[in-house]
């Protein structure tokens, strides 16, 4: 009798210390996967950044985002984007079957999500089994079990929303929301950049006497063709006597910049932009080209500007009676730009020196 009860005390001695060991290993393996969650979510953040530098439309950005979220993160089954901008609700990227964007896109009439975006609280979902549906589907019995909502705001102004869903029952319950708020914080990074683009794009105008792009062309629709390339040469040109011409005639001033910019213009490819920058400031990207090999080009487009006899009929000099020929001095700063970097940080470089160079200075200067 004594043999068994001492036999029966080892066992359970064997099984607490077996419990305590499986609970110990249960432990480590939950501290190694959320260790393990952390580094995937950096790796995750990584990618964005990687797409924001890669991409230039903010559609590309916003889809390419949404194929990483669903690729890393097992669980998630559907990500949709959807942008309030002002007036109506526009779905910028998604997963799901288009024949659900309609329903996707107008998330913010269902009840459930109301307090969520007044609030700017994300909402969290889910079935309690598996003949239910989530409280916003409708004719989509069974597509996701659990959903996460996530209102989204710039600088406290209300933006839209970003919904992500999954095919299991409480599948966000154990998921690090840190990441996913860092996530959805880029989503809105990268929505500022449409606001951006817009007011980039709206302000892009035609000049009246060149009929050539305005600066913000650049900045906007131009830079996607320049981006491209990995390096391209940015030079900017300045007419220099344009002010002594403007003395003798503001109209013979005029036709000096008009024809600068026409022989430009039709000496160039159209991989290259040439925009009217500024007065008689002019800027021109070569795309894909380096700053040395631009040089032969620029010296030559320099010794043709600088070779015009401009004049007007009607615009005669008082002594001679004659009619007055000018001829265009032009002073040029060239520099590179790398894909991905700011070109309005290029620009402002470029026309700081130009402005505070001499005013007789004419020239090609590599800064």
């Amino acid at each position: 009798m004594l043999i068994v009860t001492i036999t029966i005390i080892i066992l359970v001695f064997i099984i607490i210390t077996l419990m305590i060991y499986n609970m110990s290993i249960h432990k480590k393996v939950a501290t190694f996967n959320n260790i393990n969650e952390k580094i995937n979510g950096l790796n995750v953040l990584q990618n964005f950044m990687d797409t924001i530098g890669e991409y230039n439309s903010v559609d590309e950005k916003l889809n390419k985002i949404n194929e990483i979220i669903i690729e890393k993160y097992s669980i998630l089954k559907y990500s949709t984007i959807v942008v309030f901008d002002g007036a109506e609700y526009k779905l910028k990227a998604s997963n799901v079957d288009d024949k659900h964007w309609e329903s996707l896109t107008n998330l913010y009439n269902e009840e459930i999500f109301k307090d969520s975006i007044q609030t700017a609280i994300p909402k969290y979902v889910t079935v309690k089994n598996q003949n239910e549906r989530l409280p916003y589907q409708k004719m989509e019995f069974g597509r996701a079990k659990s959903a996460m909502f996530f209102p989204l705001y710039i600088d406290n102004v209300y933006i839209g929303y970003w919904l992500i869903e999954s095919g299991v029952m409480q599948a966000f319950e154990n998921i690090d929301t840190a990441i996913i708020e860092v996530i959805k914080d880029n989503i809105v990074t990268i929505l500022k950049t449409i606001e951006y683009q817009k007011t980039v794009e709206n302000i892009v105008r035609k000049d009246q006497f060149t009929n050539l792009n305005s600066a913000e062309y650049l900045y906007g629709e131009g830079k996607k063709i320049v981006d491209r390339y990995t390096i391209s040469t940015v030079c900017m040109f300045r007419i220099v006597n344009i002010e002594k011409i403007n003395e003798i005639s503001r109209k013979l001033g005029n036709e000096v910049i008009i024809e600068v910019s026409k022989l430009v213009e039709n000496s160039i490819s159209r991989e290259y932009l040439f925009v009217r920058y500024m007065g008689p400031k002019f800027a021109l990207v070569f795309s894909g080209v380096l700053p040395e090999d631009a040089e032969n080009f620029i010296t030559s487009i320099k010794d043709k500007l600088e070779k015009l006899e401009i004049s007007l009929e009607g615009i005669v000099s008082k002594k001679t009676k004659k009619e007055i020929v000018v001829l265009p001095k032009i002073n040029f700063a060239i520099t590179s730009y790398y894909k991905g970097t700011s070109m309005d940080g290029v620009t402002k470089k470029l026309e700081e020196y130009i402005d505070n160079a001499n005013k007789a200075e004419c020239d090609i200067n590599y800064i």
